[in-house]
C-alpha cells in the first residue's frame, strides 16, 4: 500500500536572491533591484516589479523598462550563506527542518501542530520568529507533501488534509518547474495540473519518460517522498 503524503509546513521567503544580496552586499532592496543569471532576471525587488521588471526578462529589456535598475549577479553561495540565519531561527521553534533551496524550508506539520495547538498557529509562530530574528518577510503554506505545500505558501494557504489534489487541480502546469515538459503538455492542450493528473500514469511514462511520470504524481497530490531533515549543529 502506498503511504499517504506527509503533512508538511513550507516556509517561503519571497525574492530571496534579492534579500540575500541586501544582507551580504548591502543591496538597496527597497529600490529597483534585479539579480541576473545567464543574462536574464531570476529575481527582482517589489520596486523593480512596479517598473515592469519580471523574472525571465533579458537584462537589456529589464534595464529599458527601468533605466535606474540596480543589477547584481546571481550567486547561489551567497543565497545559501544568507539563508542559514533563517534556518537557525526556525530551528529554535521546531525540530527536523529540510532546506528545500535557499529561500524555502520545510518541516513535518504533525509534531509542531501538536505543540503549538494547530497548523495555523505553528505557521504564525515560525513566520513571527523569522521576522523577529532576521528581519525577513516570510509566508507559510501547509498541504499534503512538499510540492503542494510550496505552492500553498505562495498564497499563504493552509490546505485541509485530503484536499490537496483539489487545490492543485487548477494550477498552471508551469508550476512543475519543467519547461520542456510544460511546452509539450501545453501543445497538447493540457494547461493545468488537474488536466495532467487526469492522464493515465502508464501513458505518461510511455510517452514522456520517467521524470514526467514523477511530475504526474506530484500533479495529482501523490508526493510521497520523506523530508530530508538536517541535523542542527551542536550548541
Amino acid at each position: 500500500m502506498t503511504p499517504a503524503p506527509v503533512r508538511t509546513v513550507l516556509i517561503w521567503c519571497p525574492d530571496w536572491p534579492v534579500i540575500a544580496a541586501g544582507i551580504l552586499e548591502e543591496a538597496p532592496v527597497r529600490a529597483p533591484v534585479a539579480v541576473i543569471h545567464a543574462n536574464r532576471v531570476v529575481a527582482c525587488s517589489p520596486a523593480a516589479r512596479a517598473e515592469g521588471v519580471r523574472p525571465g526578462l533579458r537584462r537589456r529589456e529589464a534595464q529599458s523598462r527601468c533605466p535606474w535598475l540596480r543589477v547584481f549577479p546571481h550567486d547561489p553561495g551567497r543565497d545559501a550563506r544568507a539563508f542559514e540565519a533563517v534556518v537557525v531561527a526556525v530551528e529554535q521553534v521546531v525540530a527536523g527542518v529540510e532546506v528545500v533551496r535557499p529561500g524555502e524550508l520545510a518541516f513535518p506539520a504533525r509534531g509542531a501542530a501538536r505543540y503549538f495547538g494547530g497548523e495555523e498557529r505553528t505557521a504564525e509562530q515560525v513566520v513571527e520568529r523569522i521576522a523577529q530574528e532576521c528581519g525577513v518577510e516570510a509566508q507559510a503554506g501547509v498541504a499534503d507533501g512538499v510540492f503542494a505545500a510550496g505552492l500553498a505558501a505562495r498564497s499563504g494557504r493552509i490546505v485541509p488534509p485530503g484536499r490537496t489534489p483539489e487545490f492543485l487541480a487548477g494550477i498552471d502546469v508551469r508550476a512543475l518547474g519543467r519547461p520542456e515538459l510544460t511546452d509539450r503538455l501545453r501543445r497538447l492542450g493540457i494547461r493545468t495540473l488537474g488536466d495532467f493528473a487526469a492522464l493515465p500514469g502508464g501513458d505518461v511514462l510511455a510517452r514522456f519518460g520517467f521524470d514526467a511520470a514523477l511530475a504526474h504524481r506530484l500533479a495529482g497530490g501523490a508526493d510521497h517522498r520523506p523530508l530530508a531533515v538536517r541535523r542542527p549543529p551542536p550548541d
